[in-house]
C-alpha cells in the first residue's frame, strides 16, 4: 500500500529532499534520455504529493495554485519508479494530487503537460485534451484539463 505525504518545500528533510530529485532524475533524465534543467526553481512554489513503499520515494507529483504555474491550478512532474509501475500507484499518486489540489487550493479546474502516449491514463482519471500536439524536451506533449 502506498503511503501518501503532503509537503511543502521548507517541510522536506535533506534526505527526502534529495530522493524525490533522484526519483526525478532517474526518470525524466536518464529513463527518458532527456537532458533538460529539472531543477527549475518552482519547488519551493509546489506542493510535493510524495508516494513510500516502506520509506522508500517510489511515486511523486508536485501541484501548483492557479497563476503559480499555469493560469489553472497544476500537476506536474508526474513520476513513478520503474520497479513500481505495475501497482497501480501512478493513478494513486495522481487521486492524491486532485484531491490536494482541491483541498490546499479549493481548485477543481486542473491542467497538465501530458505526454502524449499517457492521454488514456490521464483520460481514465477525467482530463480531457486540449489543443494541439507539441514538442517539450524533444518529447510529444499534450495539454490536458480536467473540471
Amino acid at each position: 500500500m502506498l503511503d501518501i505525504k503532503v509537503k511543502s518545500f521548507k517541510e522536506f528533510d535533506i534526505e527526502e529532499l534529495y530522493n524525490v530529485l533522484r526519483l526525478r532524475s532517474e526518470i525524466f533524465v536518464v529513463e527518458q534520455d532527456c537532458v533538460y534543467q529539472d531543477i527549475d526553481g518552482k519547488d519551493s512554489k509546489a506542493i510535493h504529493i510524495i508516494g513510500y513503499i516502506n520509506k522508500t520515494v517510489v511515486a511523486y507529483t508536485r501541484i501548483f495554485k492557479a497563476g503559480d504555474y499555469f493560469d489553472q491550478a497544476s500537476i506536474g512532474r508526474v513520476a513513478v519508479h520503474e520497479d513500481y509501475r505495475k501497482f497501480g500507484y501512478g493513478k494513486v499518486i495522481m487521486k492524491a494530487s486532485i484531491t490536494a489540489v482541491q483541498e490546499h487550493f479549493n481548485e477543481n479546474e486542473i491542467k497538465i503537460s501530458a505526454q502524449k502516449y499517457l492521454t488514456k491514463f490521464y483520460t481514465d482519471l477525467g482530463f480531457n485534451a486540449t489543443g494541439e500536439e507539441y514538442l517539450e524536451d524533444g518529447i510529444p506533449h499534450i495539454a490536458m484539463i480536467k473540471k
